[in-house]
């Protein structure tokens, strides 16, 4: 089997992983759950656990989500990329952000666009 290569990750992306991972086990710890127990609520193996409680940019991000609902901390999830804690997205008037965003480069390749009208009145 193949194994993945993903592109390097900025550093304080891997930072951040890593102290979510730090705080992941910290909490688990607070709560005298062993690794065994923590991962069979999670559903997922020993090493799955110990790779998110090391920050590891390769788990599956619901995985992730799954150890803080065991942990009882998946609410905060919601709050991650809410507007209330986006500055930048609080200055942009949210009612006039556009519905759907698209590639300038692309528009005059769609067959509606008007530089590519049927000829002879075909549709």
């Amino acid at each position: 089997m193949k194994k993945l290569i993903y592109p390097p990750l900025p550093l304080p992306v891997l930072r951040a992983l890593q102290k979510l991972g730090e705080d992941m086990r910290n909490a688990r710890r607070r709560r005298r759950i062993p690794t065994a127990l923590m991962a069979e609520r999670a559903a997922i193996s020993r090493t799955t656990l110990l790779k998110i409680e090391r920050g590891d940019a390769g788990v599956h991000l619901g995985n992730y989500a799954t150890v803080l609902f065991v942990l009882g901390l998946h609410n905060r999830l919601t709050e991650l990329a809410d507007i209330r804690n986006d500055p930048t997205g609080l200055e942009n008037d949210e009612d006039n952000l556009p519905k759907r965003i698209r590639d300038p480069s692309t528009l005059s390749k769609r067959p509606n666009s008007k530089n590519n009208k049927p000829k002879d009145g075909a549709f």
